[in-house]
């Protein structure tokens, strides 16, 4: 049983949905006085709240954004008579768990109800696991000794129980996938299937008939019925690499299969339940591409109800040694010592810019343990790329007095700083529109220029 909060103006939806949920044996507090709603969620706990999003004197929204500063712990469902997208976006951007366009189905809005209520009870069951084996960052195979990957691991853990979407941001090489596996092994689905799919990879009908599938002779080729991968992971997870890439018209179709649970197979008419939880990942902003009408609002609000970022390696700088010694071990014979790691190389490999991320370093040490002899791993067996970074640095700094010369980190930390003032001025101190500008978060920005505040 569950304690909610119903808020609405119009009592006979009120007194609905109250003898509904009160069915589904949940304690239930009504109210049609919004005024009234703001004090009871400020002396009183609930686990979810149902609020309209046009009421007055407060609206849903200004209860919304109450709930997150107050009582960050209750799920809240906005109810909405405007299916505009501004509406929703504006809910979602602040933290509601979903949104409930009138008029509704019960069923579908007891659905709703029951996943918010799953995504609590979850929480907060891995908020006591966590309390009771401690803070340990060790997931899967993640490397995670800097507070970006720290952070990371921590998203993986809390979302992992849940069914939510979540879309994964970061650079190629950053390890996309492997969060995408680690989320799906830490969840309820881990004994079915984890399938995925690059977005970039097929043209467009091949990629429809691979996610949705095709009945025979829906196009030249098609000599028989053939399963999409939606079908094959029912009860588990599709991975969607490179999601930015998907073309309008199966953005579209994606999108349905999010809202309706459902897909139809290329060439067919009959449509097909799925319980398939979707894990998405994009290498480039979709922010940028939506303002280009490249890929859906409505979509792309539907797949990110959990972003996760992994920063590139350049900007952890931390996980460096720790990943070179984990490819190692992976890398070695379990009856064989890994070989050894010299000072100078490993003072190249932290030099190193890295823009390959985690995947041109694993590249890279299978390289040097290729070469290495008497089991070390010395400066002259990295690829020459890397090998020649020290060199570089060394031909630079020759002429300067190293007793004045500040640390690279802080050097660069003062350029960064330098042009994120520019940037600030140069966009009359609007601190949104300089997040956007460099592609980064506002939080980020934040972060980088404390003085920004």
């Amino acid at each position: 049983m569950a304690r909610i909060l119903l808020v609405d103006d119009e009592p006979n939806l009120l007194s609905v949905l109250r003898t509904l949920l009160k069915s589904e044996n949940h304690d239930v507090t009504s109210i049609p006085d919004s005024r009234k709603a703001q004090e009871l969620v400020s002396s009183e706990d609930f686990d979810l709240m149902v609020t309209d999003i046009r009421m007055t004197p407060v609206s849903g929204i200004d209860l919304l954004r109450q709930a997150r500063a107050e009582k960050p712990s209750m799920s809240v469902i906005i109810l909405t008579a405007y299916a505009t997208v501004e509406t929703a976006i504006e809910a979602m951007k602040l933290g509601a768990f979903d949104y409930v366009t009138k008029p509704f189905k019960l069923d579908e809005f007891l659905i709703t109800v029951k996943r918010a209520l799953e995504y609590n009870q979850a929480l907060a069951e891995n908020a006591n696991l966590k309390a009771q084996l401690g803070a340990r960052y060790e997931l899967e195979s993640i490397v995670a000794e800097s507070a970006p990957m720290q952070h990371v691991c921590e998203m993986i853990r809390r979302v992992a129980p849940t069914d939510a979407t979540v879309l994964i941001y970061g650079e190629s090489g950053t390890g996309k996938e492997l969060v995408a596996k680690a989320i799906h092994r830490c969840s309820r689905r881990k004994e079915k299937e984890f399938l995925a799919v690059n977005c970039a990879a097929l043209p467009e009908q091949l990629l429809e008939s691979e996610m949705f599938g095709h009945v025979r002779g829906a196009f030249t080729g098609a000599t028989a019925d053939k399963a999409g991968l939606f079908e094959a992971a029912d009860g588990g997870t599709i991975f969607l690499d490179e999601i930015g890439s998907m073309p309008a018209s199966i953005q579209a179709k994606l999108l349905r299969v999010l809202q309706e649970k459902e897909i139809r197979r290329v060439g067919s008419n009959d449509n097909v339940s799925v319980n398939t939880r979707v894990l998405a990942a994009t290498n480039t902003s979709l922010e940028d591409l939506m303002n280009q009408g490249r890929f859906r609002q409505d979509l792309y609000y539907r797949l990110s109800v959990i972003p996760i970022e992994i920063k590139p390696l350049r900007d952890r700088r931390e996980d460096i040694l720790p990943l070179v010694y984990h490819v190692m071990r992976k890398e070695t014979p379990e009856d064989v010592t890994p070989p050894a790691l010299d000072a100078e190389a490993a003072a190249v490999l932290e030099a190193y810019a890295w823009p390959g991320n985690v995947r041109e370093l694993e590249n890279a040490i299978k390289h040097a343990m290729t070469f290495a002899g008497d089991g070390r791993i010395a400066k002259s067996v990295l690829p020459g790329r890397i090998a020649a970074t020290n060199v570089l640095m060394r031909e630079t700094a020759t002429p300067l007095d190293a007793s004045r010369c500040k640390s690279l980190k802080a050097f660069l930390r003062s350029k960064e700083k330098e042009y994120l003032g520019q940037v600030l001025q140069n966009v009359g101190g609007d601190k949104e529109k300089a997040a956007k500008a460099l592609r980064i978060s506002l939080a980020t920005l934040y972060r980088k220029m404390p003085d920004a505040e």
